[in-house]
């Protein structure tokens, strides 16, 4: 094995991770697994594309690249809109689907099977409106550069696993230095204790979808710029966040991520060890054997 598996292994699970934290959140919170939850990741790579080219076009042409990056200033900008329009999706998702069942009081193989009819119906109207066809934000080539060790790694690479550590701290520090962050703790541990306490839950709620779906566009939006835009790349993506959700922990952030990176090195060397054919049983047998052995995580508290 060499060591530029461990590299790639990190840029694979560092996407992983970033989405994770959206469903550990949902689920500590809402209860319920949101197998929708990866065609935000598709949404936020599509709707960044979109206004990435939008703003290009009303420049006169495509941005110069910043620095040694690929990409020009449009990105940045296009990804933060695309932040704000994921997170809108997924607050109209919940408004026209979960939300009533909620209150309701739906079982929770309703939520599950709903998620499940919300995903198909997520992805069928981005291959309606975009096509199947693959996308790129830039087909500017980069080459690796190395970093000593016998590790390389291109510089956007770098920049989207500085982002994705700096995304996990603040996240972090917001749960556990603020006062919404408070908030979204009491309500996961008791939803009605909290609501009798003076918490707004409905608020509580809204905070958690955007920012799941926020953090799903920026995954997005790094699975795009490094490899490609696909419709399907929200559902190619779900089982491996799935098992570092519950390999990290519901609930724990860090977990997550530090979950997300485990998934993506060993994805990363069972490609190079045993083929390319086995990546996608990866994440299947350690969501089975975390299940198996140790249901709350690494880092997940007993219940």
């Amino acid at each position: 094995m060499t060591p530029q598996v461990l590299m790639d292994g990190l840029i694979a699970g560092a996407m992983i991770g970033l989405g994770a934290i959206g469903i550990t959140l949902t689920y500590s919170i809402l209860r319920f697994s949101n197998f929708a939850h990866g065609e935000f990741l598709s949404w936020g790579a599509y709707l960044a594309l979109a206004i990435a080219s939008g703003l290009g076009y009303l420049a006169g042409g495509p941005a110069s690249p910043i620095g040694p990056f690929s990409f020009g200033w449009t990105l940045p900008v296009a990804t933060l809109l695309g932040i704000a329009l994921t997170a809108g999706l997924a607050l109209l998702v919940d408004a026209l689907l979960f939300g009533p069942l909620r209150n309701r009081g739906s079982a929770v193989i309703i939520l599950v099977m709903a998620s499940f009819g919300a995903a198909l119906t997520l992805r069928s109207l981005l291959e309606f409106i975009f096509t199947s066809k693959p996308v790129y934000f830039t087909n500017a080539l980069q080459i690796a550069r190395p970093l000593g060790g016998g590790l390389r790694a291109t510089p956007d690479q770098l920049l989207m696993l500085g982002l994705a550590v700096v995304l996990v701290l603040a996240i972090h520090l917001l749960l556990t230095r603020t006062a919404i962050g408070r908030s979204m703790r009491a309500v996961s541990e008791n939803r009605q204790l909290a609501g009798v306490a003076g918490i707004d839950v409905r608020m509580v709620i809204r905070t958690v979808w955007i920012f799941g779906a926020g953090l799903a566009c920026v995954a997005g939006v790094m699975s795009g710029l490094l490899v490609q835009i696909r419709p399907q790349m929200g559902l190619d993506l779900l089982l491996p966040l799935f098992a570092a959700a519950i390999l990290g922990g519901i609930g724990s952030v860090p977990g997550a991520m530090i979950a997300g990176l485990i998934v993506g090195v060993a994805e990363a060397m069972t490609v190079q060890l045993i083929g390319a054919e086995w990546r996608a049983a990866v994440a299947f047998v350690i969501l089975v054997a975390i299940l198996l052995l140790r249901p709350r995580g690494l880092f997940g508290r007993p219940e």
